[in-house]
């Protein structure tokens, strides 16, 4: 008996994989129903091999066919694609690439996000050839003004609630380098928005300095923030495109379209 061959059907099934990326991809380039005419001159399909493929996808309802010979495609994405959204996490999107940020600057890397009128440490890389103490740990809170992390969510605020947070928290101050009065605290916010990045001058500890970089999700939406610490004396400013980069890394990771680690609000 002549023995078979076991990976003949490799080829074929992967050809037929590609072929259906191909297809979504045109779909999902396209916001209203697109003929099957011009979905076989952009894949370079034959028609019936188009259609084959494409009643295949309307069967699992990975793609509707509103009206004979046209498709869009189909709730079944939006439901896995939600899935997906809902398993996401912030903290494992950037365990490893606040890891690697730590192995280059050898430096606190901190992952924070807002509840309330506070920020609360998440999560952090360090090590203790850093020469710095952990200031906060992970569970920690600090209020927003005090914090560079706390600036970025602030300076995404609508100016009436800004003021509602000043009106709140009183601006309540940590050391001398507080920023305790609104016209200063708006003024150091509007720079955060014009760099896209903030920071912290010893506010909230003396003899500590930080930068941090926001975090965006799929509707670019700020939910967290990366920041790193550093003493006062020992801040480098060439460390700022590795915080961005990581940055937009983790935001990626989140769905967030085109991040950019040079982005200006």
């Amino acid at each position: 008996m002549t023995k078979r061959n076991q990976s003949a059907p490799t080829a074929p099934t992967v050809q037929v994989i590609e072929r259906m990326f191909n297809l979504l991809e045109v779909l999902a380039s396209r916001e209203e129903p697109v003929s099957l005419k011009e979905i076989s001159e952009k894949t370079g399909l034959h028609p019936s091999t188009a259609h084959r493929i494409l009643n295949d996808l309307t069967i699992g309802r990975f793609v509707d066919r509103p009206e004979a010979g046209s498709y869009r495609l189909g709730m079944r994405l939006l439901e896995l694609g939600n899935l997906v959204k809902a398993r996401l996490s912030v903290r494992d999107a950037a365990l490893l690439p606040m890891r690697e940020l730590h192995r280059q600057i050898q430096q606190p890397v901190n992952l924070s996000v807002r509840q309330g009128d506070e920020i609360v440490y998440v999560e952090r890389a360090y090590s203790e050839r850093s020469g710095m103490q952990v200031v906060r740990a992970i569970g920690g809170r600090a209020p927003l003004h005090l914090t560079s992390v706390g600036k970025l969510f602030l300076a995404d605020e609508e100016p009436q609630r800004l003021r509602a947070y000043a009106t709140r928290t009183g601006l309540a101050g940590n050391t001398r380098n507080s920023l305790t009065q609104l016209p200063a605290l708006e003024r150091e916010l509007a720079q955060c928005r014009q760099l896209g990045v903030a920071r912290d001058n010893e506010e909230l500890e003396l003899g500590v300095r930080c930068m941090a970089a926001g975090i965006y999700d799929d509707q670019h939406k700020l939910v967290a923030g990366l920041s790193i610490s550093a003493p006062a004396d020992r801040i480098d400013e060439s460390w700022l495109p590795k915080l961005r980069a990581t940055a937009a890394e983790i935001s990626g990771a989140l769905g967030c379209p085109h991040p950019d680690p040079l982005r200006t609000r």
